[in-house]
């Protein structure tokens, strides 16, 4: 089986500048560039440039595939929608990565799995991944709790991935929806091959997502009652490009996320322990 990589870059926020746009051409002679997109595959060399930094200068989100196993996929998000400290819990790693960039936060999610033989088709793929990053902003941590979830599952597939010491860490906090993902988390936890029984687990002790509202008169109602000051800063941001990010701040805003009540949490080894009974019983 011959060698094969697959790179997608997406602006979601600005479009590249003409001046950008040629940066990254620099890097690459034969990737498809436009002003929200730079997409390459490869199968023989290796892409010259740095996926990290390109994330941090240019791009929004960024897949990368390849035939021997490997599933990355990074986000760019604003630091005042999402900070280190509250992707600090959910961090593994190698795994799952954060780190700030000026005013950007990026969060690196990757899996590794060098015993599949597979000719992955990844086209598609980024643009059914990046919901996730609006409901990140939003406020939703699904996302981050299935990356974590994802991580320690791989120590199934590999003895080697952690240290005997890990089985008694505690999992981060638990939010709430696990057994209703939306489209875009089922795909993200596609990607990093989360097990059906690992997650199934770990929404037990997950509680029910309240519901955002969608009443014009009542959203109309907790606008009016945002203070003046804040509502003019949201409407400088919309015009200034920023309407989907001022959305997914209202909707977190309106939709306080639940906690995740009396429930105790749990430690990776009873997580994965109690995955691998429920696979045993049926058979």
């Amino acid at each position: 089986m011959s060698e094969y990589q697959y790179y997608e870059f997406v602006a979601i926020d600005r479009p590249l500048s003409t001046a950008e746009r040629q940066e990254v051409r620099a890097l690459s002679t034969r990737a498809d560039i436009t002003a929200t997109t730079f997409t390459n595959t490869y199968e023989w060399g290796d892409f010259s440039g740095d996926p990290a930094e390109m994330m941090e200068r240019y791009y929004d989100a960024h897949l990368h595939v390849t035939n021997w196993g490997t599933n990355r996929l990074m986000l760019r998000l604003p630091a005042r929608v999402l900070d280190e400290a509250a992707v600090r819990p959910y961090l593994v790693a190698d795994r799952v990565e954060a780190w700030t960039a000026k005013e950007h936060l990026i969060l690196d999610l990757c899996d590794e799995d060098e015993n599949i033989e597979e000719d992955p088709e990844p086209e598609g793929w980024l643009a059914s991944l990046i919901g996730v990053r609006a409901e990140l902003a939003a406020g939703d941590r699904r996302p981050l709790y299935l990356a974590w979830l994802a991580a320690i599952g791989s120590w199934e597939r590999d003895e080697d991935a952690f240290d005997d010491d890990f089985e008694g860490e505690l999992e981060p906090p638990v939010p709430a929806g696990l057994d209703s993902l939306t489209a875009a988390q089922r795909a993200l936890a596609d990607l990093l091959r989360l097990d059906d029984d690992l997650l199934a687990v770990a929404a037990a002790n997950s509680p029910a997502r309240a519901t955002p509202p969608t009443d014009p008169r009542r959203l109309a109602d907790r606008v009016a009652d945002l203070p003046e000051a804040d509502r003019n800063a949201l409407l400088v941001r919309v015009a200034q490009g920023e309407g989907l990010a001022v959305q997914a701040e209202l909707t977190s805003r309106f939709t306080p996320e639940p906690g995740s009540g009396d429930a105790p949490r749990r430690s990776v080894g009873e997580l994965l322990d109690t995955a691998a009974k429920a696979r045993q019983r049926r058979g």
